[in-house]
């Protein structure tokens, strides 16, 4: 989800995000590319700091997070880009137009079905913080369009740029195909060259009729924007601690994936006791011995004869 900022390897601490710093003689500090990159400088760096960006970014992310974040970006796109394609043709958004190099819709769709099969519009829903943006996007579309500018903006330039990072890190922590399933969403087909993309998107946002009052709302409004994606981080976030550890190195997981792990009494490691590991771990992997699995298989063969004789 948090394909925000502009990216730059990091050191040991993980991969990182950085606000974009970028030389160009043709920009005025009353364009709007200029003044969007520094009136929301400060939202990028809190949205960078907010705990589950963090942790995106040392590779600490739960698969069922990361689908669960996919599926905001599923809705929050599907709101962005009905929007875009009802006010293409008027002057205040047309010229930011690019459905063959920018729409996501369809590569989440792809994600959709790869974390949840064919039947995925069955198995998610729209969470409460992703409601509130998806929201606010019809509503700007519908009523004021010219603020369409800032969620296009916020969105889309931060997917070219910190959002290739993130596609590296879900990657390498979850062990993806290295064909891209699962990460369709950060992939651009149709973009062969992001920089150069982004300084054409940057010229036609400065290409833009607009007076000095209208600039200052679409500025607002990325702000807003901002504001949206870190509450929905925010309940990632909080969503994240509930979830039980999954499987590490092909392992068993460190609970029995029903509950809050936390409230296992025998899980002795987390409480920083010294009692013995859970015992649905030690039944577990007692099972899983091949000489325990001959003669389990052995007694269901005689209770199963048993069985057959008495019914007859």
């Amino acid at each position: 989800m948090p394909s925000l900022v502009e990216s730059s390897e990091g050191g040991d601490e993980g991969e990182s995000l950085r606000y974009e710093e970028m030389e160009d003689d043709n920009v005025s500090p009353t364009d709007l590319s200029e003044l969007l990159k520094d009136g929301t400088k400060e939202s990028h760096d809190r949205a960078e700091n907010t705990q589950f960006v963090k942790d995106f970014l040392k590779g600490r992310i739960k698969k069922e997070l990361f689908k669960l974040a996919t599926v905001a970006l599923y809705f929050t796109y599907s709101a962005l880009e009905e929007e875009m394609d009802r006010n293409k043709d008027n002057p205040v958004f047309a010229p930011l137009y690019f459905p063959l190099e920018l729409h996501r819709k369809e590569a989440l769709i792809k994600d959709m079905k790869y974390f949840y099969g064919e039947d995925w519009k069955e198995k998610i829903q729209c969470s409460e913080a992703t409601q509130h943006y998806v929201d606010r996007i019809h509503h700007v579309g519908q009523h004021e369009p010219e603020l369409l500018v800032a969620h296009a903006y916020t969105r889309y330039m931060g997917d070219l740029s910190g959002g290739q990072v993130l596609k590296k890190v879900a990657q390498r922590a979850l062990k993806l195909p290295s064909t891209d399933e699962g990460i369709q969403f950060y992939v651009f087909e149709n973009v062969s060259n992001a920089q150069q993309f982004k300084q054409l998107y940057r010229a036609r946002l400065n290409a833009l009729d607009l007076d000095k009052s209208c600039k200052e709302r679409i500025v607002e409004e990325a702000n807003r924007a901002f504001r949206f994606n870190m509450q929905v981080f925010d309940e990632l976030d909080k969503i994240g601690k509930s979830l039980t550890e999954e499987a590490q190195e092909g392992g068993l997981p460190v609970h029995d994936g029903k509950g809050d792990l936390r409230k296992c009494p025998y899980y002795a490691d987390k409480l920083g006791k010294a009692a013995p590991g859970c015992p649905y771990h030690a039944a577990v992997a007692v099972a899983k011995q091949p000489l325990v699995q001959l003669i389990l298989a052995a007694c269901v063969a005689v209770a199963a004869g048993a069985a057959a004789w008495y019914m007859m």
